[in-house]
C-alpha cells in the first residue's frame, strides 16, 4: 500500500497518544524521574505482554501489519527501557530489523542508515503519583533516497496503545524534532549509552 507523507491527518501526538493504564500491580509507586534502570526494567517486564498484545490488535490501515506484530525478532538495540526524555517523556525499548541493525548498533554521529530500515520503539510513562501508563509503539522506516526529503528520507509512523495506527503530522509531531535534535546523526535518536547494546 503506498504510503505517503499526505495520507496522514494533522492530529497532535499527545493526543495520538492515548496512555492506558497499566495493571495497578505493575505501579512502581515513585515517579518515573525516581527510578533505576532495573526498577524501570521491573515495571517494563510486568507490562511488555500486555503493551505487544495491545499494539498487534486491529487493522492497522497504513502501516505495514508486521512492522507491529514482527519487530520483538528484530535486534534488540536497548539494554533496559531508556530513561524518560523525548516523546512525552516516556521510556523507550528499542528494535531494529535485520536491514538496518548493524549501522544503526554502529551509534554513529554520521550513520549510513540502508532504505528498508525500520525501527520500533515501544514506550510507557510512569506519572508524578509512580502510576504506570503504557505509551505508543512508534515506527520509524527509512525510505529511497529523494523519497520524502522533508524528513530526510524517514517515514514516521504510531501505533496507539489500543493498536489503532494514528495519524499524526510527522513534520511537527515527529521530523522536526528528529532532525533538529539529531540532525547530526541521520534524524537517529539513540537510547541513551548506559541502555545500548553493544555491536
Amino acid at each position: 500500500m503506498k504510503r505517503t507523507l499526505t495520507a496522514m491527518a494533522a492530529l497532535a501526538l499527545t493526543a495520538a497518544a492515548t496512555g492506558a493504564q497499566a495493571q495497578d500491580n505493575c505501579d512502581p509507586g515513585k515517579p518515573g524521574a525516581e527510578l533505576t534502570g532495573a526498577e524501570a526494567e521491573t515495571v517494563y517486564n510486568c507490562i511488555a505482554e500486555e503493551l505487544h498484545a495491545g499494539y498487534t490488535q486491529g487493522a492497522k490501515r497504513w502501516i505495514p501489519a508486521e512492522h507491529v506484530t514482527d519487530y520483538r525478532d528484530w535486534t534488540k538495540a536497548s539494554t533496559i527501557p531508556a530513561a524518560p526524555g523525548f516523546h512525552g517523556n516516556r521510556f523507550l525499548l528499542t528494535w531494529v530489523n535485520d536491514t538496518g541493525d548493524e549501522a544503526y548498533l554502529e551509534y554513529a554521529e554520521d550513520p549510513d542508515i540502508p532504505a528498508g530500515t525500520v525501527i520500533a520503539k515501544e514506550s510507557f510513562a510512569v506519572t508524578d503519583a509512580g502510576n504506570v501508563r503504557k505509551g505508543p509503539l512508534f515506527l520509524m522506516e527509512k525510505v529511497a533516497a529523494g523519497t520524502s526529503p522533508e524528513t530526510d528520507d524517514w517515514y514516521y509512523m504510531l501505533v496507539a496503545p489500543n493498536g489503532a495506527p494514528q495519524a499524526v503530522n510527522v513534520m511537527t509531531a515527529c521530523s522536526e524534532c528528529h532532525q533538529g535534535a539529531y540532525g547530526f546523526q541521520g534524524g537517529l535518536g539513540y537510547p541513551v549509552p548506559e541502555a545500548r547494546v553493544s555491536n
